[in-house]
Order: structure tokens, then sequence, then C-alpha cells
């Protein structure tokens, strides 16, 4: 009883943590900003090393992340963020049942590339009604069309950006697990 009061209070505090992370890299790292697109260098990189650790945590960094975006930034913004917790599930899970699809190069790949796939199709699903309505995008955005503005910009954009900052996780995981037993034994 003692052990699993232990473990749900590291996952609260490690949750806690990445959520901060999570809301403080958006304020300092570089942004690209393309059209109605704005990229911040590593800024799922919370959610990614919150997915390595366990479902429970994913979800709890996506809904601190997504509630941080919903003070601070414009509502479109804010809607994306609450869509990954898609891709924070759907990864966390499957690392639970196959923890080794991290462990390997090659899986590794294949797997970031899926939740890329899913983490873009959110994002295109989260974007497209605004853009239909002309809402929240600017009338030279907008005569670009829905391909290049919506598919190309926010799709492709977040595809590309999701590819990065899985891998910026990932090079942090190995040593973040052999620093800290405790939180990688989380996932167990």
């Amino acid at each position: 009883m003692y052990e699993m009061k232990n473990k749900k209070i590291l996952q609260l505090v490690v949750a806690g943590v990445l959520c901060a992370v999570g809301l403080v890299i958006p304020m300092f790292m570089p942004k690209i900003v393309l059209g109605p697109m704005s990229f911040t260098l590593a800024s799922h990189v919370a959610i990614f090393l919150a997915m390595f650790i366990s479902p429970a945590v994913a979800v709890a960094v996506c809904i601190g992340t997504t509630l941080g975006f919903f003070l601070t930034t414009p509502l479109i913004i804010a809607l994306r963020a609450a869509s990954h917790i898609v891709f924070a599930i759907i990864g966390a899970l499957l690392i639970k049942k196959i923890p080794s699809i991290i462990e390997k190069p090659a899986s590794s790949m294949v797997f970031n590339g899926g939740l890329a796939l899913v983490h873009a199709a959110c994002e295109v699903a989260v974007v497209s009604p605004f853009f239909m309505a002309g809402y929240m995008f600017k009338p030279e955005q907008l005569e670009t069309g829905y391909l290049m503005s919506v598919l190309v910009l926010v799709g492709g954009g977040t595809l590309l950006h999701s590819l990065i900052d899985y891998t910026i996780a990932a090079v942090l995981w190995k040593p973040l697990r052999v620093a800290m037993p405790d939180v990688a034994q989380l996932r167990e």
C-alpha cells in the first residue's frame, strides 16, 4: 500500500515538473513563424517525456499545458495544444504495451513517424474549421488556399516539428532514465 502511494506521489510530482517545463519552453525557445503557423523548438518535449513515463503522466501533462495555453494564447493555439492528448495517449499506451518500441533505433523511428502523422492530423482537424470560417486567418493566408495554409503549413509543419521534438525527447530520455531510475520505473 505504501509503495503504491509513493508511486502516485512521484507521478504527480513528475507531471507537475513536466507541465512547468511544457509551459516555460515556449517562452524562451526560438520560434519560426510561417503564415498561420508558429513552431517553437522543443515545445512538445515535455509531452513526449511524459509519454515515455506513463499514460497517466502523459494525460496530466497534456491537460496541464493545455490549461496554461488557454490562459495565455489565442483559442486556436490552445485548441491545438488540447489535441496533443490524442497522440500522447496513443503513444503512451503503445509504449506501455511494447516498451522496446522506443529502445531500438528502427522501431523508435517508425513510432516517431506514426505519432507525427497522428499529431499533424489532429492539428489540421483543429485548424480546418477556423480556416473554413475565415476566423483567425489573415486575408492573404486565406487567399493562398486550404492546401497551402492548412495542409502544407499546419500539417506538414507539425509533422516536421513533431519529428524533431520527439528526437530531442528521445535523446534526453536516455540519460534521464539512468539518472532518475525511480521515474523510469513509473512505466512498469
